[in-house]
């Protein structure tokens, strides 16, 4: 494939994300690397200062070794100062690179379209933004760090040069096979730690389905489906974690022994040389602290490569989702929807819509929704209702034909001013956990209150409200299940009401509601519906006869249409699809009693 593998594109992808993202933070991390580099200083000039102190204030006797003894306390002191400067640096700018991408990530899904959110799972994106930047973040810690180990390296080598080049070649003859020996373990460890990452995914989509649908689990006594579940993944990690330590195990001892080699030969051939006079006590002692100070930095290599294959893992998974391109946008000079009176009509001419099919779900269906008027959508499973309701606010764009709202095209309306302008209430209510208020304000946080009661009263939902313990005050807990079905979805109609919205669409709006609440909700709608463009989706007769008219869809066109009473009595395929519900219904409603 030219310009190479799929892996290859996103391994530069995520490199490339890293480089901008700290190109950002340059001020910072040259902070962080500047105070890493006096650290180095005070360092290095330690063991130099230890030789002084032992050639001319012990060998010599000359009386300075007070003096010398002071130096070196004030030169550590000093190091001291900056190792702690150092990390604060380091971590202040990992923390901020991750915080970052967290935030371009997060708002990068909220961006794509409602496709890339069908095929994805929510534990994956979840790992993606909370597992994989933590690593990420356990790198970047590792740059000011390792770029201080490096001079320190680095330094090191140029004093040990400098006192003996002979000992200093036999100290660091053992680095060029460091090199190629952490060069074959980022090899090796790479692969094993892209499994570590994904299967830590696939833990996390197992804990928040549990967790999220936890009354389903319970409802069905699953415990143990879902601990069986849970144990089959974790395996997985372990047995991920296992080879990458498989990995760890067989090259980081040659890493750590490398190095201690170098200071073997330092004791053994050095102690001759200071036997033979041609090396002083003092330069013995400071040899072998340089060659010790050289072993926690090239130690570290394992554990930086280690890391760094850990974060392009994780790099590559985050840059997947970030190198998707959302499909539904503002096109180049997005209009606002037009002032118009009535407003409110909406026309589908021959749209052709399939989910990416090669059957289409939709096929050239036309229709026109007069403004101010109501139209309920029946149909079997499949007839394509629902996505008729998911294109008007461009959920999805359209394969053929157009869809327009008071003359203009869908297509050509900035999506907010379009989203801002269809309110919905879906079949699924998903409430916050948040108070009422809130929940209903959720798309405008700084509604005030006269506009959220206003919403409620026409959603017929102030009335329960009002003798809650703490009013529209009230915290509703997590997805609202504090609050019956009915009353959930009444919030839910006053929250697609607040900024009076010229299209309301109503998914099987009442399909949570118990028969016996379903006339209060039907009264609710009459109310809500009354001059308003209104997209019916329902089984129920009872809410398909408050719309003005009903058409029958089948096969992604629609077949009949008329009054709910003109299709039941003269339309047999409407008869037929209202049956097929309404046995539905009563057989769920009987499941559950």
């Amino acid at each position: 494939m030219p310009g190479g593998t799929q892996d290859d594109r996103d391994a530069a992808g995520g490199s490339r994300l890293l480089r901008a993202t700290l190109r950002a933070q340059w001020k910072g991390l040259t902070v962080g690397v500047a105070v890493g580099l006096v650290w180095t200083a005070g360092k290095v000039a330690i063991p130099l200062l230890v030789q002084r102190a032992v050639d001319r204030g012990i060998t010599a006797d000359n009386g300075s070794l007070l003096t010398w003894s002071l130096v070196i306390l004030a030169v550590g002191a000093v190091a001291a100062v900056f190792t702690g400067l150092r990390r604060w640096f380091a971590f202040r700018e990992a923390r901020w690179t991750e915080t970052v991408l967290r935030d371009r990530l997060f708002a990068h899904l909220q961006r794509l379209h409602f496709a890339f959110h069908d095929e994805s799972q929510t534990g994956q994106l979840m790992s993606r933004a909370n597992t994989d930047l933590q690593q990420v973040q356990a790198f970047v810690v590792m740059i000011p760090i390792t770029i201080a180990n490096l001079a320190t390296c680095l330094a090191a080598a140029v004093v040990l040069l400098t006192i003996d080049p002979v000992l200093a070649v036999l100290a660091l003859a053992p680095l060029p096979f460091l090199n190629v020996l952490a060069k074959r373990f980022s090899n090796r460890l790479h692969p094993a730690s892209m499994a570590i990452q994904a299967e830590s995914a696939e833990v996390a989509i197992v804990v928040e389905e549990t967790v999220t649908g936890v009354r389903v689990v319970k409802g069905f006594g699953a415990e143990r489906v879902q601990a069986h579940r849970l144990e089959t993944e974790a395996g997985d990690v372990f047995d991920a974690s296992i080879g990458a330590a498989r990995v760890r195990s067989r090259f980081l001892p040659a890493l750590d022994l490398l190095p201690n080699v170098g200071l073997i030969a330092v004791l053994y051939f050095g102690g001759h040389r200071v036997l033979d006079g041609h090396l002083s006590i003092g330069q013995l002692v400071a040899f072998n602290a340089y060659v010790t100070m050289l072993i926690w930095p090239l130690r570290m290599i394992g554990q930086v490569v280690s890391q760094g294959q850990r974060a392009a893992a994780s790099l590559e998974r985050v840059h997947e989702v970030l190198a998707t391109e959302p499909e539904v946008v503002d096109r180049p000079h997005a209009r606002s929807l037009p002032e118009v009176s009535p407003r409110g009509e909406v026309v589908f001419d021959q749209v052709v819509f399939g989910y990416g099919r090669s059957q289409p779900v939709l096929d050239r269906l036309s229709l026109r929704i007069p403004a101010g008027t109501s139209v309920a959508l029946v149909g079997a499973t499949g007839s394509g209702k629902t996505t008729v309701a998911r294109l008007i606010p461009r959920f999805y764009d359209v394969e053929g034909g157009r869809i327009t709202l008071d003359g203009v095209d869908v297509r050509e309306v900035a999506v907010r001013d379009l989203r801002r302008g269809v309110g919905i209430v879906f079949e699924d209510t998903f409430l916050f956990n948040e108070t009422i208020a809130a929940n209903i304000a959720f798309a405008e946080p700084d509604a005030d209150r006269a506009r959220i009661e206003r919403a409620a009263r026409l959603a017929g939902a102030h009335e329960f409200i009002s003798v809650l313990p703490a009013g529209y005050d009230t915290e509703i807990g997590e997805r609202g299940f504090s609050l019956s079905g009915g009353q959930r979805q009444r919030v839910a109609i006053a929250r697609a009401l607040l900024h009076d919205p010229r299209v309301l669409i109503l998914d099987d709006a009442t399909s949570a509601v118990d028969p016996a609440k379903e006339r209060e909700i039907s009264d609710a709608l009459s109310t809500v519906m009354r001059g308003r463009t209104t997209v019916i989706i329902a089984h129920r007769p009872a809410t398909i006869a408050l719309a003005d008219r009903v058409m029958l869809l089948e096969q992604g066109r629609v077949v009949a249409e008329g009054t709910h009473a003109e299709l039941l009595a003269g339309s047999e395929p409407y008869r037929r699809v209202l049956a097929s519900a309404e046995a539905g219904i009563a057989t769920a409603e009987g499941s559950v009693r």
